[in-house]
């Protein structure tokens, strides 16, 4: 979705500086041990353009779709927060948010932070002095607990489930139509787009939602 915002993709081949380097291999925690350096300065550039992008009208028009419905989750792997920046309210983000920062060492969330110099290590822990990190998943990393059980409860209660632009081919979000499907929801997709919407519910959310 985010696309139309004029921002690339994950996966897109990288340029300028970092036409050298694979995504995949910056967002790992084992890249951030190396160079944490090299790391911050490539999510700093993400996320200075994700700051920069607006909301496209894809984002607007599922926040409106948000207030037409009396339930309503947006279920997304973008990272880039402008579904929240368009006006959607209940938004369950399963690989976080490339504008927030969060302590590497126990998680705690930074409220703010002084950028360094180009090139420079991340900003410390106001707390216990560890870098700081991006507040996103990384490649072996679990999702947030928390986030996950949203996202499986919010398949398991609607009654219409929108699966939009994604490959469902990354578990364990690929098994969310799938799941709603089988609890009786109505699903529908379409492309380039980021996630889910789940909307309705014949049920109240379930805790312990199967996995």
């Amino acid at each position: 979705m985010s696309a139309e915002s004029g921002l690339p993709t994950f996966r897109d081949a990288l340029t300028g500086l970092w036409a050298r380097h694979r995504p995949e291999d910056l967002a790992t925690p084992e890249a951030f041990e190396r160079n944490p350096a090299l790391v911050w300065s490539w999510y700093r550039m993400r996320r200075e353009a994700a700051l920069r992008a607006e909301p496209n009208p894809a984002h607007l028009g599922l926040a409106r779709l948000e207030s037409m419905v009396p339930r309503f989750t947006l279920i997304t792997q973008n990272v880039d927060g402008l579904h929240r920046r368009a006006g959607s309210r209940s938004v369950v983000e399963l690989h976080g948010d490339i504008t927030r920062a969060r302590c590497s060492r126990d998680g705690a969330a930074a409220a703010e932070w002084e950028e360094p110099p180009e090139g420079g290590e991340p900003p410390r822990c106001e707390g216990c002095v560890a870098f700081l990190r991006p507040d996103v998943v990384w490649f072996g990393e679990p999702l947030p607990e928390k986030a996950l059980h949203q996202a499986w409860a919010a398949a398991y209660g609607c009654d219409v489930f929108l699966s939009i632009g994604t490959s469902n081919l990354v578990e364990p979000a690929a098994s969310l139509p799938w799941l709603a499907a089988a609890q009786g929801a109505a699903v529908g997709g379409g492309q380039h787009l980021d996630g889910g919407a789940a909307i309705g519910g014949r049920h109240p959310p379930v805790d312990g939602a199967r996995r």
